[in-house]
């Protein structure tokens, strides 16, 4: 026996032997601590159509008017799970009491839609920390709109970025979360009408423009950027030369840790641009879409939407590694409510009468988006 097996079998006799008191037994200690991580989640579109609008209203009791949180329960427990958790609020928000729905059109022949207010309490139920409003339907309903966005949000305890009530509101800012201070900006590179007062809306107008935003963030100690960047080009499967190439740029340019893509209402593929992980669509979160006489918008495609969760982690060197989890999201045509979809497939009887839209929305979007869940 060796002598390395005779220290051993000694060890192991004296505390068998019990010669051994809980004094001489030494805490396990970890020499280096783990690497500092954190988890983020983020979903598509919100667009409180009619048909959202009225199953909202099914859903609410009491006095009150709507009640969201009930359509975007089944996927609620994943966005708590997350350390920070972002949603896209695509349309203005009303104030209390104010009639929600279509307010004409826009130059481009859109809906101008104002959500109820009561979208605000139920993403922030659902789990949600903060949106971003950044759009091409932001200012569609001039500064009053913004300004009730905004109110609404803050009333519902959300944070945000991508539109303002004053020039210092859209100045570049940080927060922190589990101890590492995060940028998180907001961009849109579409408008229906420009605000007079540019600040009030954050216009991603050219790579180096967001670079600087980027660079302003880095001087005020952001360890993280996390962009959102809404884009033009609707039901597109994969990203426009140009939307391509502005990132390409901007990752050029800037050090970027994230970039999500909102505005395309259908999924598109996760990939890296000169190493910064871009999500180039995350398609609809909540809509009215997917339904017939809704003319391109009555394409299926627009009743899923991706989640993305990714985890953060600190390197040796101070950078930050981004790991994916990509969770599809789909939207039930009867009731809208929205399940995480793969998951949901999974879940037995409990899911039977839905498992033909699941199976279908999964299809849809698998050969889109690789290793969903």
């Amino acid at each position: 026996m060796s002598a390395r097996y005779v220290v051993i079998a000694v060890a192991m006799a004296a505390l068998s032997s019990g010669a051994a008191t809980a004094g001489d037994l030494q805490p396990a200690q970890r020499l280096t601590p783990p690497p500092k991580s954190f988890t983020i989640a983020a979903t598509g579109d919100i667009l409180t159509e009619e048909l959202v609008n009225l199953a909202a209203a099914r859903a609410a009791t009491g006095d009150v008017r709507y009640d969201f949180a009930p359509l975007l329960a089944p996927h609620a427990a994943m966005v708590r799970w997350a350390d920070l958790a972002i949603c896209h609020m695509e349309t203005p928000i009303g104030r209390p009491g104010e009639r929600a729905g279509v307010y004409g059109k826009t130059t481009y022949g859109l809906n101008k839609i104002l959500s109820p207010v009561e979208i605000a309490a139920g993403v922030r139920t659902t789990g949600f920390d903060r949106c971003s409003t950044a759009s091409n339907h932001s200012n569609d309903l001039g500064a009053d709109g913004i300004t009730s966005t905004l109110d609404a949000l803050d009333a519902a305890g959300l944070t945000h970025t991508g539109t303002a009530r004053t020039p210092s509101e859209a100045s570049v800012s940080t927060f922190v979360v589990e101890g590492v201070r995060i940028a998180h900006l907001s961009y849109t590179r579409a408008n229906n009408s420009p605000p007079p007062e540019s600040w009030r809306l954050t216009q991603a107008t050219s790579p180096a423009a967001v670079a600087a935003d980027v660079a302003t963030a880095r001087a005020q100690g952001a360890a993280v950027v996390i962009l959102s960047i809404h884009l033009q080009q609707e039901m597109l499967t994969a990203p426009t030369a140009p939307d391509r190439a502005f990132d390409e740029e901007l990752t050029r340019l800037a050090d970027v840790d994230l970039i999500l893509h909102h505005g395309p209402h259908v999924v598109q593929p996760v990939e890296r641009v000169n190493g910064t992980l871009v999500y180039w669509s995350l398609g609809n979160h909540i809509s009215g879409m997917g339904m017939p006489n809704r003319g391109k918008y009555a394409d299926p495609r627009t009743l899923d939407g991706l989640m993305a969760t990714v985890r953060f982690t600190r390197r040796p060197d101070g950078t930050w590694a981004t790991e994916p989890n990509t969770v599809l999201l789909c939207t039930m045509v009867n009731g809208r409510s929205v399940w995480p979809g793969v998951a949901a497939l999974r879940w037995g009887s409990a899911v039977e009468a839905l498992r033909p839209a699941l199976q279908a929305c999964v299809d849809r979007s698998q050969p889109v988006v690789a290793d969903l869940h």
